[in-house]
């Protein structure tokens, strides 16, 4: 082989193991970011539901208690006004749940950035 082929043939290597070492790098990117995500999120569910559980119980039996405490008096007054407390906390953390969902994070933000950013980068 002639010197400028042999030089073509290297440089078109040495462009090949830097394409493949880039995605390499921007999978392992990738993998952690796919990782911290769901530990973030089974870290939110899992003391979401602890709360939601020790929550409702609370609110049922200090329910149960003040309508057996105004048992003889006012029991559908008091059976009435948490009705209507329960289901308002209800519809409020339906709608907080909701928008939390709309507003939340783009998953993979860093990858797509540093992808875009490789991009821009090859770009003439």
């Amino acid at each position: 082989m002639e010197p400028s082929a042999q030089r073509l043939s290297a440089s078109l290597r040495g462009l090949a193991a830097t394409i493949v070492e880039l995605a390499q790098v921007r999978l392992e990117l990738f993998s952690v970011e796919a990782q911290e995500e769901v530990l973030r999120v089974a870290g939110l569910v899992v003391y979401g539901v602890i709360a939601l559980v020790c929550m409702a119980l609370g609110l049922c039996f200090l329910a149960i208690l003040i309508t057996v405490a105004l048992w003889d008096e006012h029991r559908l007054a008091a059976l009435g006004a948490f009705t209507g407390l329960f289901l308002l906390v209800g519809l409020v953390a339906i709608g907080q749940a909701r928008a939390r969902v709309l507003r939340g994070s783009r998953l993979f933000s860093a990858t797509i950035d540093e992808l875009r950013q490789d991009r821009e980068a090859l770009e003439p």
